[in-house]
């Protein structure tokens, strides 16, 4: 049953869901269904530290330690919503973090790579994907601010921390077609951007809405001009 045909919250967290994505996602015009109804079966509650239950379904960017944050529900949507992911795509994830936005991907994809720099944030969230069976996933511990070789050239690309330069290096490790989503600039303007690469040294880049995130650990920083 979708979500808005829902007519008894039968879980204490069930009215939280449901006004998270009335009065957050899709206020902020995410309105694909299949987005709508992923955050009603992917469960954020459990994607958070037992302190922070209260707010998991709040429209904050919660501190998830060790500097970092977690993207609000909205952002989350729109990331999923412009990347129309699908069940046969591979996935690259720059910034596993809490894992939530992993599961969200990996509910949606055929396999998502999530790449972490903070070991223990990496490890949390292995033991959260693991209590939800969700197992189309390979987590890695290492610096992918300029993208992940490893396992490349993917689908789908997703940054998770702000970038001050457009991340040309990852955009190859796309497929011809491929996607990549990334929030780029500096404070205060930053820049959500879609980029799809069209052909061999061809790409199609799309400003999405404008927002501001945290900066991605040891992305590469605009050259310094000296007088």
């Amino acid at each position: 049953m979708s979500y808005v045909a829902q007519k008894r919250f039968n879980e204490p967290n069930d009215l939280a869901r449901f006004n998270m994505i009335e009065q957050q996602i899709r206020t902020w015009e995410v309105l694909d269904p299949l987005v709508l109804d992923l955050f009603n079966a992917v469960p954020r509650e459990q994607f958070v530290a037992e302190s922070q239950q209260g707010l998991a379904f709040a429209d904050v960017e919660l501190p998830m330690g060790y500097g970092q944050t977690m993207l609000s529900p909205k952002i989350e949507g729109k990331i999923l919503q412009a990347l129309n992911v699908k069940k046969t795509d591979k996935v690259l994830l720059i910034g596993t973090g809490s894992g939530y936005l992993t599961a969200l991907l990996a509910t949606l994809a055929a396999h998502v790579y999530a790449v972490e720099i903070i070991p223990e944030l990496s490890n949390l969230a292995s033991a959260r994907l693991q209590k939800q069976h969700i197992h189309n996933v390979t987590l890695h511990i290492a610096d992918a601010a300029q993208g992940y070789a490893s396992a490349a050239p993917y689908d789908v690309i997703v940054f998770t921390g702000a970038l001050q330069i457009h991340p040309a290096q990852a955009e190859q490790m796309l497929n011809m077609g491929g996607r990549m989503f990334s929030v780029q600039g500096q404070l205060p303007i930053m820049q959500a951007m879609l980029t799809q690469r069209v052909s061999e040294g061809v790409s199609r880049k799309e400003v999405l809405f404008e927002t501001c995130l945290p900066a991605l650990v040891n992305a590469p920083q605009l050259a310094k001009f000296e007088f």
